[in-house]
């Protein structure tokens, strides 16, 4: 398969070549300013983690999946390889493999393998340069699969490619990205995912399980740095795109574990009282100042179960590790 045989569906629903959605970027951009602007203007001050994924970032995160401290890929990997052909067996096939953030393509390759025939591969994005990458490389592996990709924010998607009704829908979403969202944000995403895919259709997802803190803060805040950078280069882009004038070397990351909330929260912090500007707006940061980049929810199987019963699923069978790390759920409608 070349890169002409993959068909990108932009969110006005038209179709274009691989190679011609590039002015989907001006529109990330501007809604990065947007968010930008709106989370420095309310205390306190935030800015989405869906923006980590520029080039720049989704290259550290693939580093970050490589470290020895950052267990999720590692472990839903290995799940994927000893549990794929039970997971495919737990489902009626052939499915429409729809992913809810492209990722690097790995994990799907794995998934793909144990589903068989596969009819379609839609794989939805914000971050467009990640999902041409994705593709390319699932393209390469797998020679008669159709990719159409799909560049929007896959919380606000409302359809799918008219391809996509022909066929049962298998949902996979990996990573335990649904932990970067809040309760009732996951269980909203849960219920939106529902309608999306359809009757009938089945629900793969990627779940961190609750552990001791001594495990997951060295997973966000690894002794080589690779986490701290990947953070500032939040940043970073703000710079390099939005014309600011951070200086890093007076910002820190922060990870830190909330024992009550269950949850992994990440920051960066200012290390001394400073003015900064973006887009011709001035913005003063107090030493000690924080700026939430990222929460990720941990959840016992029982609690997510639980959730994905309240927005309408029904939980079919989770596969964890020996140690409890990890699990990936298989949910139905």
């Amino acid at each position: 398969m070349t890169d002409s045989d993959i068909s990108v569906e932009l969110p006005n629903g038209s179709e274009a070549l691989f190679d011609d959605a590039r002015p989907t970027f001006n529109r990330s951009r501007d809604d990065f300013e947007a968010a930008v602007l709106a989370g420095f203007a309310r205390w306190p001050r935030r800015i989405p983690c869906r923006f980590f994924y520029d080039a720049v970032g989704s290259d550290l995160f693939e580093q970050i999946t490589q470290l020895e401290e950052y267990y999720p890929t590692r472990v839903e990997t290995t799940l994927l390889e000893t549990y794929g052909a039970e997971i495919a067996q737990s489902v009626e096939l052939p499915r429409v493999l729809v992913e809810f953030g492209s990722g690097s393509g790995r994990k799907t390759s794995l998934l793909i393998d144990a589903l068989g025939e596969v009819p379609a591969y839609i794989p939805i994005d914000i971050a467009a340069e990640s999902l041409q990458a994705a593709a390319r490389w699932l393209s390469a592996r797998h020679a008669n699969l159709s990719i159409v990709p799909l560049i929007a924010d896959f919380t606000k998607t409302r359809a799918l490619p008219k391809l996509a009704k022909r066929h049962l829908r298998l949902g996979f979403f990996s990573g335990s990205t649904i932990g970067n969202l809040g309760h009732e944000e996951a269980r909203a995403f849960l219920a939106g995912a529902a309608r999306l895919l359809g009757k009938d259709s089945a629900f793969l997802i990627g779940v961190d399980l609750k552990k001791d803190a001594s495990i997951l803060i060295p997973a966000y805040n690894d002794k080589a740095g690779v986490t701290a950078a990947f953070n500032l280069n939040l940043l970073a882009r703000i710079n390099r795109e939005l014309g600011g004038d951070f200086d890093l070397s007076r910002f820190a990351h922060e990870a830190v574990y909330n024992a009550r909330a269950g949850r992994m929260e990440i920051y960066i912090v200012s290390l001394a009282d400073q003015m900064v500007r973006v887009k011709g707006h001035g913005f003063f940061f107090a030493k000690d100042e924080r700026i939430h980049t990222e929460n990720s929810q941990k959840y016992t199987v029982a609690e997510f179960q639980a959730l994905a019963r309240s927005a309408g699923w029904g939980p079919v069978k989770a596969w964890t590790d020996p140690a409890n790390l990890f699990s990936l759920q298989l949910l139905q409608l």
